[in-house]
């Protein structure tokens, strides 16, 4: 009875602990790929994505500790920590183990953010795209509920939400629109002031000319004709 109970155990860790990983995942691609809107989002949305990530891990900390409690396959630490060691399955108990070790890289360095270079942050943080492939390899090829169609429908839907997701997220960007800048009028084309001098109406006083000097008389200009258009006689 107590083999059977840390069994159940760890199926339980093992299905709650993928469940978690994949909404960790599905929420970190919506917030990525704007399809919330790409206004300012409150804080507790990415917190939200950390406390799954977080819980993940828990979880898988059920599951291996329960294994480890388990008498009918008799896993030792070496079995859940070096792959390919295992005589149950050694190949499906493999992708588990390498998806430790992808979620344990992931989650160090979102804990020790603020110690290390966003460079660095981001190229292991990418390593939740494999983290999130081994995983489910593993939950598709281990345990008893592996073969339940309700079981393999619900991995798959997920499966295809985060290809999706993860195609938006991996779309460039619309480019920019260049800003109108006002273009400089041309001269004489009407606008500005040099086309406003030329459109200067014929009836407008015109300044008087300033006397010139012949010796040391001044003589005064000529008086200037006005010109009146108009229609013809």
């Amino acid at each position: 009875m107590t083999s059977e109970l840390w069994w159940y155990v760890a199926r339980a860790g093992g299905l709650v602990s993928w469940a978690l990983l994949a909404a960790a995942v599905l929420w970190g691609l919506a917030l990525r790929s704007r399809i919330l809107g790409s206004r300012p989002r409150p804080a507790w949305l990415l917190d939200l994505h950390r406390y799954l990530a977080g819980v993940a891990v828990v979880f898988v900390g059920v599951h291996v500790g329960a294994i480890l409690l388990d008498g009918y396959v008799h896993f030792g630490l070496v079995q859940v920590l070096v792959p390919f060691t295992s005589t149950w399955h050694p190949g499906a108990v493999a992708w588990g183990i390498v998806a430790l070790y992808l979620l344990l890289a992931v989650e160090l360095t979102s804990l020790a953010r603020a110690h290390l270079s966003r460079a660095l942050w981001r190229r292991v943080h990418y390593l939740s795209f494999p983290l999130f492939v081994f995983a489910t390899v593993h939950a598709l090829s281990a345990g008893t509920d592996r073969r339940a169609p309700a079981y393999q429908l619900g991995v798959w839907s997920v499966c295809a939400l985060v290809a999706v997701l993860t195609a938006l997220r991996a779309r460039p960007a619309a480019p920019a629109r260049p800003v109108a800048t006002a273009r400089r009028p041309a001269p004489g084309s009407g606008a500005g002031p040099v086309g406003a001098a030329a459109r200067r109406p014929a009836d407008r006083p015109m300044a008087p000319r300033a006397p010139r000097r012949v010796g040391s008389r001044a003589v005064p200009p000529p008086p200037r004709r006005r010109v009146s258009v108009g229609p013809p006689a």
